[in-house]
């Protein structure tokens, strides 16, 4: 039997008194897309944080590429690419010399560097701007030179929190081509929040909606439908049935993550 790339079990993650992830589970397998939704504060960051080994759970087991994420965090972060809400590229370096430095940190030898940037800059269609300083760019142009970095040493999981966060609709479209043709040509598994429910829909395989740090419900779209008992319902209608008026208030999902929200949407618009 075959390993989930994936799998969480029973994951809980306390911020003092307040559980922002309450014992949830889920997993999935290498070459899907798996989309996390809900309303703020349910608790979709805070699980990206623990699977990126930038938070330690307090309960439960987690592990990607069979990896422990707590006992094996570097062996996770090696099997992992990760693309924040916050915008990270340095907007004084051009694309191509984001690329640079982003291959060195992430320890692409030397010999394939060109390489692989030359690959991402096509695949991506990053070419024309390549030498253009980032804070030039627009904001599909930033997201896809993120996404860029973030697959630069070729991670079996990309993960994306709000990927087109703050882009007009013809720049998600783009954003959402250019993530299909890489899941087409590079097999990558993706995990990805995201408000837009036309891009769950679009992208993803297997949908977990969050409700007060406990998934309310997860499948596919039809499996979510059959389990609603309304076979027609779109997945706005699903996410309002699962989700509904959660009236959750947490620092997740609060004043700071308005702020960084709107800051973010601001410098990508």
């Amino acid at each position: 039997m075959s390993i989930p790339l994936v799998a969480v079990n029973g994951l809980v993650k306390r911020y003092g008194t307040f559980t922002a992830v309450d014992g949830i589970s889920f997993s999935f397998d290498e070459g899907r897309v798996f989309g996390l939704l809900g309303p703020n504060g349910a608790g979709k960051s805070t699980t990206i944080k623990v699977l990126t080994t930038l938070a330690l759970p307090d309960g439960g087991h987690s592990e990607v590429g069979g990896h422990d994420v707590v006992k094996q965090a570097r062996e996770v972060r090696e099997l992992i690419g990760y693309v924040p809400q916050a915008i990270s590229v340095d907007g004084g370096l051009t694309g191509l010399e984001n690329l640079k430095v982003m291959a060195r940190l992430t320890n692409v030898p030397r010999a394939l560097r060109r390489q692989r940037i030359d690959e991402v800059l096509e695949l991506l269609d990053l070419g024309e701007a390549a030498n253009r300083r980032a804070s030039t760019y627009s904001g599909g142009l930033i997201r896809r030179l993120e996404i860029g970095q973030a697959i630069l040493h070729r991670p079996r999981l990309l993960i994306l929190d709000e990927p087109t966060v703050g882009l007009d609709p013809v720049a998600r479209r783009k954003v959402w081509a250019h993530l299909a043709t890489l899941r087409k040509e590079k097999i990558l598994a993706l995990l990805l929040t995201t408000h837009y429910m036309e891009e769950a829909e679009i992208l993803c395989d297997t949908i977990a909606i969050m409700n007060r740090g406990r998934i309310a419900a997860q499948g596919t779209i039809e499996a979510l439908r059959t389990q609603a008992e309304v076979p027609e319902a779109t997945l706005d209608e699903l996410f309002s049935h699962y989700a509904g008026n959660s009236g959750q208030v947490s620092e997740e999902g609060g004043w700071k993550d308005a702020r960084k929200a709107r800051r973010t949407a601001k410098r990508l618009g």
